[in-house]
């Protein structure tokens, strides 16, 4: 990877991190909320955006400076990961907590008066294992819409596969 490329990654990386807390700063203190009015209607769902930011941020600024260390950033196709992937994790955090506030993967939040903290800290949870919790996530969809026959053939053959193994 070039030179270049690496800076613009680390300056992208730790831009996003830092912005993000400055960001939910802003939304915590109303900031925003006279100069752009619409904020004040989305407020919760940016603090679950950049809850994810900082997670998905976080996690690649670790694997950035990990891989950097010990000299494996020779890939120049991997930049891709490093630039994106915070991305995605910022609206599948938002998603996730829609998904368990919405009752469907039987979860309950404790509410708290100021602010929904589990809801946050799930959502920064998500960020930093974005693969981790679309593999679930991917799991859990397959298990949902399979149908009951596929159900069935996927027993016998995982039973068959273990006999087969011995």
């Amino acid at each position: 990877m070039k030179v270049w490329l690496k800076a613009v990654i680390l300056t992208y990386l730790t831009l996003l991190f830092f912005g993000s807390f400055i960001a939910v700063g802003m939304l915590w203190t109303g900031a925003l909320d006279e100069t752009i009015p619409v904020i004040a209607d989305i407020k919760i769902f940016l603090y679950y955006f950049f809850a994810g930011a900082i997670g998905g941020s976080l996690r690649h600024l670790y694997m950035f400076c990990s891989h950097y260390m010990d000299g494996k950033l020779t890939d120049y196709r991997k930049w891709i990961m490093y630039i994106f992937y915070p991305i995605f994790a910022t609206g599948t955090a938002v998603v996730a907590v829609t998904l368990i506030q919405s009752g469907i993967l039987l979860i309950e939040f404790v509410d708290f008066e100021t602010a929904p903290f589990a809801q946050i800290s799930l959502a920064f949870f998500v960020g930093f294992g974005f693969n981790r919790f679309l593999n679930k996530l991917n799991s859990v969809s397959k298990n949902m819409f399979q149908t009951k026959n596929h159900r069935n053939v996927d027993v016998e053959m995982e039973a068959e596969s273990k006999m087969e193994s011995k």
